[in-house]
């Protein structure tokens, strides 16, 4: 009767561990399987935001001593430029004279935005120097957008050919939504003058 007892005793015990045990790979699994939806998204604080998120560059021919003019505006805000060189949304990195203080034998201006906000976007080239006789200045503008953790991607690109000293032209005129997509049919060049005719033009 005793060694029935103890052999009840002992399935028991074997039942019991058993049971725990399964109930805690149990346990184990919906927390693995729950943990993913549980935690919170992080907040996109103004330091994850890294700059880049719209990038405009514009270049021309290194063999071109000429001063030309990168300006950009964002949606509502003050255009961005060479004697504005920063805005709430967008930096102008660099201010190339053409040959005065060059590191580099490249011509090239580039800006930079720190987020994407939603609207029209504006980016004109401005000829300040004097255009050689002859030889129109061709700018090639380039403008990139780079989403959230993604790599920047080229959405827009022309070139620009400038005859003229003061000549301000449009090089695109464009709608982004929030997510740093293109609006279907908000692409044009029509003009909308930034500098030309406003305080400040060198």
């Amino acid at each position: 009767m005793q060694e029935l007892d103890e052999l009840d005793d002992d399935a028991w015990g074997t039942v019991f561990r058993d049971v725990i045990l399964l109930t805690l790979i149990a346990f184990i699994a919906m927390v693995v399987i729950l943990l993913p939806h549980v935690v919170p998204a992080k907040k996109q604080t103004e330091d994850q935001r890294a700059p880049g998120n719209v990038i405009v560059e514009m270049h021309w021919p290194s063999d071109m001593p000429v001063d030309v003019d990168l300006w950009v505006q964002a949606p509502n805000e003050f255009p961005v430029g060479f004697w504005n060189m920063g805005g709430p949304t967008f930096n102008l990195l660099r201010d190339d004279l053409g040959a005065e203080g060059d590191a580099t034998d490249e011509n090239f201006e580039i800006t930079y935005s720190r987020g994407i906000p939603a609207g029209e976007y504006i980016v004109n080239v401005h000829m300040y120097g004097i255009v050689p006789p002859d030889r129109p200045v061709p700018v090639t503008v380039v403008v990139s957008v780079r989403k959230l953790y993604d790599e920047a991607r080229q959405i827009l690109k022309t070139v620009v050919e400038l005859t003229r000293r003061n000549q301000e032209e449009t090089a695109y005129r464009f709608r982004l939504t929030a997510e740093g997509d293109l609006v279907d049919g908000s692409v044009s060049t029509l003009r909308r003058p930034l500098i030309t005719g406003r305080m400040g033009v060198k």
